[in-house]
């Protein structure tokens, strides 16, 4: 019930710079469950912002009246990876040595944010849901820790599809939540649930 909201939620995106992406912003007001209105849209092009610096934007929203008050830093990502089962990120010695010094115990107050890192090896899904006629699906899985999330490629037409990729994080919060989500690829139309887990960090 306010027309002058306040969220101060950060958002982590994981922009690749040989790709022209827009950044897509919707406003939507809720009644209840079931009614949603969409309050207007607006767009950032990435590629135009200056790096390595905050930017405070007002962006007034198309056809709409009012306007979003965003910071939007782009900077060079740190900590996130996408990297295949072969080639993963701690498989070698050397790196393992260095991350062992760099979380030693003389080494705890250096940076008081470097909490750590997750890494999650995503393998396979077993006797999925079809969500097709065909008796198939085309599932896809979805990584969140925080406000980051990461997913895998579309094995189509598969109820017992392979990944095998490797996901890297870094932890900003220890009490966080991984979400690990299962989805089918439906076209153009929004993809529909196959199921979910949840993991504490905690209990890693």
């Amino acid at each position: 019930k306010s027309a002058n909201p306040q969220w101060r939620e950060q958002f982590d995106f994981h922009y690749f710079s040989d790709r022209k992406d827009m950044l897509d912003i919707e406003v939507w007001r809720k009644d209840n469950k079931k009614h949603e209105e969409l309050l207007g849209t607006c767009q950032v092009d990435i590629t135009a912002l200056p790096v390595k610096q905050t930017n405070c934007l007002e962006l007034p929203l198309e056809k709409h009246p009012g306007s979003l008050l965003m910071l939007i830093a782009v900077a060079p990502c740190t900590g996130v990876s996408i990297s295949d089962l072969c080639v993963c990120p701690l498989g070698d010695p050397n790196e393992r040595q260095q991350i062992s010094q760099r979380f030693c115990i003389k080494n705890s107050f250096r940076d008081i944010k470097d909490i750590g890192f997750l890494q999650v090896k995503v393998l396979k899904a077993v006797d999925l849901m079809a969500a097709d006629f065909s008796g198939k699906s085309d599932p896809f899985c979805v990584l969140e820790l925080g406000n980051d999330m990461l997913q895998t490629h579309t094995v189509y037409k598969n109820l017992n599809p392979e990944w095998n990729k490797v996901f890297t994080f870094p932890i900003k919060d220890i009490h966080d939540v991984l979400e690990v989500t299962v989805f089918d690829e439906d076209g153009d139309k929004p993809p529909d649930f196959l199921g979910k887990v949840a993991i504490p960090l905690l209990s890693v």
